[in-house]
């Protein structure tokens, strides 16, 4: 029977759609569905084609965005149905490029030249190694910009060496032990950030002579000269008597403070330091004790002011064994020591010793008792110095005495008057280990590079070098002469030879490296000012050993006494020795 179009009629539904029935369900046989369309593209899930994507040298994830940041991720062209409601939806993401720009005009690759995918083609030392100055110019993916003093493989670093600085922000924060133990019994006052410090400034005089100890020989101006080719001065182990007494137990600054001739006592190598507290990294600690109007700056026996530091400034310090450092011979304490005895031993061997031929100040060393000392003195004098720290709001002067050392004399040249000289000495462990810094190979580099060896060390040790220029203007030195010593083998710290010696007037030393005296200055005046408005006692001052500031702690009477034994007598310490 043939079906009549009304019939047919009558069967549509009755809503104005027609076809499959619409749902809002998105799953398909259980499964969630994602709409799709032909204008989406397929990004990459994994690439193992392009080379060296994960080695340090090259690029890793870095590179990897910069090559597909601009690929769409797939689905981002619809409304995407896996997102949680209370999210951000996914096409609002974008990946951040986070390559540097320069101003500079740049070829292709990223240091000039045709250089494709950061693979130089031409020049030497791209490719690793361990490159030089001059070939640092040439290729690699350093190429023009790339002009450094950094032998870390072909300029910034080629295939399979690590660049410089690369990923320092993924390296864990070393936590280091503070200088002295604090006790629980210790009240802290203040709290003291160096971003303030450095903030400080007071100008002040020159500084007058009060009194002057000691004597000192001639310099021996045969240092000054290069070495002969193929021939190396050692440092020979020099036994001398030299004395670093801290400033209450100095005999003289006791007879200055019944005197009443200032009202702050101090030694260069700790007014140094407090002068210098910006530029530190390592911990260390200072002992301020207030008698009556008079405020003394000490430190304790066996302070870590009494070591001379290494790359404490460097990007990456030497390494503690805790650290992972298996390198005993260059832990931070080991090189300090060394460090000390070559400054000791360099101060005394470079300095002619004549009985006949010396500067003899109106007083005798103070500290020597030659009845029992079995050495001979050391070249030394100590010079007892004022300095105004007043203000024009002060009532009363407020002056300082600061116990400065001079280590030798010379000639001038010209007007053959005499120059007081300060000897210290800088030293190469092994420029190739751990915690070198970046520093060049003193042995090739120090006749033909010697300002970029100069500047690397002003870098690396910018507390050390700043201390050593403040207590040479302190002392009122004509020249601070700066020895380079360096291992006579990178596994033997016990043998060193002389490779240099290079003499600088410490003013403009000190502007060489951005130190400013009137900061200083600022600082001490600003410590002082706290410990006057506080009552009678002993105080603490400890630079933190992970944190840029300082605590001042208040400490009972008998803190320390019981290492420091006898407080009131001379406690003249013997320098020399074996280097071992």
């Amino acid at each position: 029977m043939p079906i009549s179009l009304a019939s047919i009629v009558s069967t549509l539904p009755s809503d104005e759609t027609w076809g499959p029935a619409t749902t809002t369900d998105a799953l398909v046989d259980g499964v969630p569905y994602a709409p799709y369309s032909k204008g989406d593209k397929l990004g990459r899930m994994a690439d193992w084609t392009t080379e060296g994507k994960d080695r340090d040298g090259r690029g890793g994830r870095q590179q990897y965005n910069r090559n597909y940041r601009d690929q769409p991720v797939y689905g981002a062209g619809t409304s995407s149905l896996f997102a949680v409601q209370v999210a951000e939806d996914e096409s609002s993401f974008s990946v951040v490029d986070n390559t540097r720009t320069s101003t500079k005009t740049r070829g292709f690759g990223r240091g000039g030249g045709t250089i494709f995918r950061g693979r130089g083609r031409g020049g030497r030392d791209q490719r690793g190694g361990r490159g030089n100055y001059q070939n640092s110019r040439v290729g690699g993916r350093g190429g023009q910009q790339a002009y450094l003093y950094d032998q870390r493989g072909g300029a910034r670093g080629g295939r399979g060496n690590r660049r410089f600085g690369w990923k320092d922000y993924d390296k864990p924060q070393r936590n280091r032990d503070s200088s002295v133990n604090i006790k629980p019994d210790w009240a802290m006052l203040e709290e003291i950030d160096f971003a303030r410090l450095m903030k400080l400034n007071l100008e002040t005089s020159a500084g007058e002579d009060v009194e002057s100890y000691g004597f000192l020989y001639y310099y021996d101006r045969s240092y000054d000269k290069p070495p002969v080719k193929n021939t190396e001065r050692k440092l020979n182990v020099v036994d001398r008597a030299a004395y670093n007494v801290t400033t209450s137990s100095d005999p003289i600054i006791q007879e200055l403070a019944e005197k009443d001739e200032a009202t702050i006592f101090a030694t260069d190598n700790i007014l140094s330091m407090l002068m210098c507290a910006p530029r530190s990294v390592y911990s260390w600690d200072l002992v301020i004790s207030k008698q009556g109007n008079k405020i003394y700056l000490d430190k304790r026996d066996g302070s870590s002011l009494d070591m001379v530091s290494v790359n404490e400034n460097a990007a990456d310090a030497p390494l503690e064994a805790s650290e992972g450092n298996k390198d005993s011979i260059n832990f931070p304490g080991a090189l300090a020591l060394e460090a000390t005895f070559i400054n000791h031993n360099f101060a005394n061997q470079t300095v002619m010793e004549s009985e006949t031929s010396k500067l003899e100040m109106q007083h005798e060393n103070p500290f020597y008792n030659p009845s029992e000392e079995t050495e001979p003195l050391a070249s030394k004098v100590y010079k007892y110095r004022r300095f105004d720290l007043s203000l024009e709001k002060d009532e009363d002067p407020l002056h300082l005495i600061v116990r400065t050392e001079i280590d030798a004399v010379v000639k001038n040249n010209i007007s053959g008057e005499d120059q007081l000289l300060t000897l210290k000495a800088l030293n190469e462990f092994d420029h190739k280990a751990q915690g070198s810094g970046g520093a060049l190979d003193w042995r090739t580099k120090l006749t033909s590079q010697r300002g970029a060896v100069v500047a690397t060390e002003m870098k690396n040790n910018s507390c050390k070098l700043a201390r050593w220029a403040t207590q040479s203007i302190l002392a009122g030195a004509d020249v601070m002469k700066l020895g380079f010593v360096s291992r006579t083998s990178p596994k033997m710290p016990d043998k060193h030879v002389i490779l240099g010696v290079v003499g600088y007037d410490p003013r403009k030393f000190a502007e060489q490296m951005n130190l400013n005296l009137a900061n200083g200055w600022g600082i001490v005046r600003t410590i002082v000012d706290m410990c006057r408005s506080m009552k009678d006692g002993k105080y603490v001052l400890v630079k933190d050993p992970n944190k840029a500031l300082l605590r001042l702690y208040e400490v009972p009477i008998g803190t320390f006494d019981e290492d420091d034994g006898d407080e009131g007598a001379a406690d003249g310490t013997e320098a020399g020795g074996d280097e071992e």
